[in-house]
């Protein structure tokens, strides 16, 4: 193997010009074994996480466009562990001087071996972030029926305190009852629901309750004069009024509105 070291019968030259020199003849060795080794330059900067650009001003002697020779010469060390060489021989013999080592990196390579080092550690960071993000959404969305019933309720207003039944896409039935399961002073209704659906109970002028129900649910509400039930998807809620056999209020998917009157003596 050629030396690339200074030969001991040159007179004393500017160490910027050995520099250059050995490290031409340095990287011409790294290049004949990365060649012998069949290996891309993009292989070789995945074996040594050196960007690709710099391995190849290595192999060419490019000293000016490397960073300061103490990081050349960590450079060069890890090159040549790569590609099995002596990485200790040839990394000596690139010559550094005391201000190479104390001197401040050249501006832009300050993060050149930090970001090269924590790149897998970045990707695996995000790859946290993202699967996490992922989780959430998921566990926060919502079911067909439910943005079905959403979209289908968007345009419709919120009922203040008023006798006046909601405006809705149906047309509102009202039903007398004709009997009460305690006196003749109340109606009953209980709600069952089949499929997830927005509900508004309005009792005697007053909201009872408004919101989104899931499956499963079962909720009862008592009125002295009347009652309304407003559902988004009809089709999913069954009505039993005064304990008596429960009905559907309608079709899945659409809006309905039913309102109920306690009978008079």
């Amino acid at each position: 193997m050629k030396w690339c070291g200074k030969k001991t019968s040159e007179p004393i030259r500017p160490i910027e010009e050995q520099q250059a020199e050995i490290l031409r003849c340095i990287g011409d060795k790294l290049r004949q074994k990365r060649l012998e080794q069949a290996l891309s330059i993009e292989k070789a900067a995945a074996k040594t996480l050196i960007r690709p650009p710099l391995l190849v001003a290595m192999e060419k002697g490019l000293l000016e466009e490397l960073p300061e020779p103490v990081y050349i010469q960590k450079f060069i060390r890890q090159y040549a562990q790569a590609l099995d060489l002596d990485a200790e021989e040839l990394a000596s013999s690139f010559p550094t001087s005391k201000r190479d080592r104390t001197s401040n990196l050249k501006p832009g390579w300050q993060l050149i071996l930090p970001v090269i080092q924590l790149r897998s550690i970045h990707l695996y960071v995000l790859y946290i972030i993202a699967i996490a993000f992922a989780v959430n959404t998921l566990s926060r969305s919502l079911s067909r029926d439910e943005w079905q019933t959403y979209n289908q309720l968007s345009e419709l207003p919120v009922v203040a305190d008023s006798t006046k039944p909601a405006p809705s896409k149906d047309t509102t039935q009202v039903e007398s009852v004709s009997a009460t399961p305690k006196n003749n002073q109340q109606i009953q209704i209980g709600v069952t629901l089949k499929a997830p659906s927005w509900i508004r109970v309005v009792a005697d002028g007053k909201i009872a309750f408004q919101g989104l129900l899931p499956s499963g649910t079962q909720r009862t509400w008592v009125a002295k004069d009347n009652l309304s039930v407003l559902a988004g998807n009809a089709g999913g809620v069954l009505l039993t009024i005064n304990q008596k056999e429960s009905k559907q209020m309608g079709n899945l998917g659409e809006v309905q509105e039913l309102t109920f009157a306690a009978p008079r003596l």
